[in-house]
């Protein structure tokens, strides 16, 4: 099939490039210049293990192209997708749907024949309806169905979940789109992947849905961890023990210092106001959402505590600046709010990050960059690990241990064991594993 992806971030270039895999002809469009030009010498925006070799494969084989002719590419597709950002709209928290609708209009002005449009992007309950309503009225001759196709790929390992999917939901209301979606999915289809068809609200509400409830587990977890904090338990013993029932599950039970990123801060917080405007508040994704932003200056205090109260003045050394690890996403990182909660009591910052630094110059302010972990520590009072790249999982403690003025090692991943951290030197801390209350003998106590 020929297929259309407008938008070239990272939905719809991971999307595009594993749609190309599959034998489609695809042309990936993009407003920037330069993010086009990178692409077209063969370059890659952005970083996620496997997708350059994906990309360069794909482009040899005539299957993957790149251009920021959105109109001369529409007349030939097949499927147009819609894959632009929905940030959260400054003000309100809305879900900023312009680009979406811009898209609607370039691409209604072009069709020619039949063609399902599909978005891609995360949009709030009825968006489909309005980018329907404002193709027919850009082009009222136009032949056309549009869908809902919400994207579920976790940054990091965004290729294995786009071909091995646990679903593949679509939303229709127009049935001459089902055949067609169907045969965009037939690769995945054959392997067994579900194929879900719905309604087009009933899509759209799906993916907020999702991530909610996902976001909403990451602060269920963080919240036990303070408890295990205060009476001598282990949140990891516990995610475990909780996570080993098939109703509840694993996934997302790990303690830290907070969500981030592109998906669950922005659809957590459209989510709300959605429910809001409808008369339907959900109030424990609105607890949820004030948890997690309290959360992260919460573990910058979590810092200054094990420092005896005191940085300023001093260096802290911030291992990890992604909201997560294989990424170099840095959109609503954790590390952003505790670099700046710590900067605010005094603290100066030396930060290293395996990918991220480039994409965190910009948002931190006053950030000296490490080329590595052992140079971060130099000379710092202490050492925080904010995300839990592989490369931050085998540090050799003494060695940095050696480098530092003091010794206070914050991980806030719970990366290494409490007894290995101690007999290296350092005063460790982690997030949720508390030390057991100590309790005097009965008959002390009697006394």
């Amino acid at each position: 099939m020929r297929i259309v992806m407008t938008g070239s971030g990272y939905v719809g270039l991971v999307s595009g490039a594993c749609l190309a895999d599959f034998g489609h002809e695809v042309v990936c469009v993009d407003k920037d210049e330069r993010k086009i030009a990178l692409l077209q010498s063969g370059g890659v925006p952005i970083y996620e293990p496997g997708l350059a070799d994906l990309i360069a494969r794909n482009v040899e084989a005539g299957r993957l192209t790149f251009t920021m002719d959105l109109a001369g590419s529409v007349p030939q597709a097949d499927v147009v997708f819609i894959a632009v950002g929905t940030p959260a709209r400054r003000g309100d928290g809305h879900a900023d749907l312009s680009y979406v609708y811009d898209a609607a209009r370039e691409i209604a002005s072009s069709l020619n024949g039949f063609t399902v449009i599909v978005t891609k992007s995360t949009v709030p309950v009825g968006t489909g309806d309005e980018v329907e309503r404002i193709i027919r009225e850009t082009n009222p001759q136009a032949q056309f169905a549009v869908a809902s196709n919400p994207e579920f790929l976790r940054e990091g390992a965004a290729i294995q979940d786009f071909k091995r999917p646990d679903r593949i939901v679509v939303g229709i209301e127009d049935e001459r789109a089902r055949p067609v979606m169907e045969e965009v999915y037939r690769p995945l289809y054959l392997n067994q992947a579900p194929l879900m068809f719905t309604g087009r609200r009933t899509s759209e509400l799906i993916k907020y849905a999702a991530n909610a409830f996902l976001a909403m587990k990451v602060t269920y977890i963080n919240e036990v961890a303070e408890l295990c904090e205060r009476v001598g338990a282990d949140v990891q013993q516990v995610a475990r023990g909780i996570g080993l029932d098939n109703r509840i599950g694993s996934k997302f039970l790990h303690a830290g210092p907070g969500y981030g990123g592109s998906c669950f801060p922005k659809d957590t917080l459209a989510l709300v106001k959605t429910a809001e405007d409808s008369g339907a508040p959900i109030r424990l994704i609105e607890t949820t959402v004030a948890i997690n932003e309290s959360r992260k200056r919460a573990m910058a205090r979590k810092v200054i505590a094990a420092c005896n109260g005191m940085v300023r003045g001093k260096t802290v050394a911030v291992l990890g600046l992604t909201f997560k690890p294989n990424t170099d996403d840095m959109r609503d990182a954790p590390s952003l709010s505790i670099i700046q909660a710590l900067q605010d009591a005094g603290a100066c910052i030396r930060a290293y990050d395996p990918e991220g630094m480039e994409a965190a110059r910009p948002m931190l302010r006053d950030v000296t960059f490490a080329s590595g972990p052992y140079e971060a520590a130099e000379g710092a009072a202490a050492v925080v690990i904010v995300t839990e790249w592989d490369a931050l999982r085998a540090l050799d403690l003494p060695r940095l241990k050696g480098v530092m003025q003091g010794n206070v090692l914050v991980d806030l991943r719970n990366i290494y064991r409490p007894d290995v951290a101690e007999a290296a030197g350092f005063i460790y801390d982690s997030v949720g594993r508390g030390m057991p209350p100590i309790v005097e003998p009965l008959e002390q106590a009697a006394e």
